[in-house]
């Protein structure tokens, strides 16, 4: 079902900006939503700020709320970690960015916002994107308006307040084997991800907004990681996205729930494949996936059948929780979009199932960029150990023999 996502992706995507800021098509605000900007804006004016060049952004010291990283000793059971993702995060008028963020405050989960260069700049400013092989100005996913812009600045705010990462989805959002990411250069990987980075350092000059407080930190420092449009382009854009700063990327399809290794010198954080309940295969833990299984990737299928898709999806991502948590809890990736598709049930799965597993013992829903943290703080040793552990495979013996001494030699004679 991978090139299912990647084909059908690419089509979704058109649909995006047709009500603001995400990536997704229209929808009503669901029950619970909040919009927390006016504490992120207190919060902002309390810390002490050093304005970046036109003010867009600053220095404002450390990130609240990241867990110190600690080194796991060996027989301890790992911490089961869980990342939910967000791809082209933005705040339209389904508030969905905020409701998620909400959300996360009420769980005590951190995740990772992917945002989408484009949704900083108005569609009247397009033409300062010089997309590679795509005539400046062009994006797939279209551009923004000026309070698209003003709502998705107070969202990035406060979300890096509450303790989340903002990372990248890039672009222009180009898929397939026309010109799309996965053609892409290293050289011109390396001009998109520049690009991202000036789209948020210059947002108020470019949306004419110099009267909104700035983004708390900066992000060229802040930006360690990202995911691929379309899941595609990731053999070059590793090495390029190396020299840029990053620490991570999350652009690997198909990827089994064992513990993560290095690419090119970079964290490797693939979309995992999980089960499908009730069907004979697994598929990516992405909303997307199990809509295109569902209704072939029509986003208004059956309303008939909305409630048992949603709760398919629930199920599924539960079921993959089960296998690391009573397995060889590896974390798990879980890659969504703030979207209405198909009556909004698969958002309401997935806040089901962030209140289910982000309260069990010894779970940790973090970032991407936390992760990151933890894994390289650990023995390399220890992770190696734990890398040959398979999916869903206890350690024998249990975790408190685990890993297992190593027999003594003996000295001849």
């Amino acid at each position: 079902m991978a090139a299912a996502w990647r084909v059908a992706l690419g089509g979704l995507t058109a649909l995006a900006l047709a009500t603001g800021a995400a990536g997704c098509s229209g929808g009503e605000r669901p029950e619970g939503a909040e919009t927390p900007a006016r504490d992120a804006d207190e919060e902002t004016a309390r810390r002490p700020a050093r304005l970046i060049g036109d003010g867009s952004t600053a220095e404002t010291g450390p990130q609240p709320h990241q867990p110190k990283p600690e080194r796991l000793q060996p027989h301890h059971k790992p911490p089961q970690f869980v990342v939910f993702s967000w791809d082209g995060a933005g705040e339209d008028k389904q508030k969905l960015f905020s409701h998620f963020r909400g959300v996360g405050k009420r769980h005590h989960a951190t995740m990772t916002y992917f945002l989408s260069g484009v949704y900083m700049l108005p569609t009247d400013r397009r033409r300062l994107y010089d997309p590679p092989r795509h005539r400046r100005g062009a994006s797939d996913i279209g551009f923004n308006d000026i309070k698209g812009v003003k709502d998705t600045v107070a969202q990035l705010r406060g979300a890096w307040l509450d303790g989340n990462e903002i990372g990248t989805h890039f672009n222009g959002h180009f898929c397939g084997p026309r010109d799309g990411v996965g053609t892409w250069s290293v050289k011109e990987w390396k001009s998109e991800i520049r690009q991202a980075e000036s789209f948020v350092a210059h947002w108020r000059t470019n949306a004419r907004l110099k009267g909104e407080p700035p983004l708390p930190f900066d992000y060229s420092k802040e930006l360690v990681g990202g995911r691929a449009p379309c899941l595609e382009g990731q053999r070059r854009l590793v090495p390029a996205a190396k020299a840029m700063g990053f620490r991570y990327d999350a652009s690997s399809i198909g990827g089994r729930q064992v513990w993560p290794r290095r690419i090119g010198g970079l964290w490797d954080f693939p979309l995992q494949d999980i089960p499908v309940p009730g069907r004979g295969f697994e598929t990516l833990a992405m909303d997307y996936n199990f809509l295109a299984n569902q209704s072939g990737g029509r986003t208004r299928g059956d309303p008939s059948r909305h409630r048992a898709w949603g709760e398919q999806f629930r199920e599924g991502l539960l079921a993959g929780f089960d296998r690391a948590y009573y397995g060889n809890r590896a974390p798990l990736f879980i890659g969504d979009h703030f979207e209405s598709w198909n009556g909004g049930t698969y958002m309401r799965a997935v806040e089901s199932t962030i209140g289910t597993v982000c309260a069990k013992d010894g779970v940790r829903c973090v970032s991407f960029k936390q992760l990151a943290d933890w894994m390289d703080a650990q023995d390399p040793k220890l992770l190696a150990q734990l890398r040959a552990l398979d999916v869903g495979e206890k350690p024998k013996g249990g975790w408190g023999r685990f890993p297992a001494a190593r027999p003594v030699k003996r000295a001849a004679g």
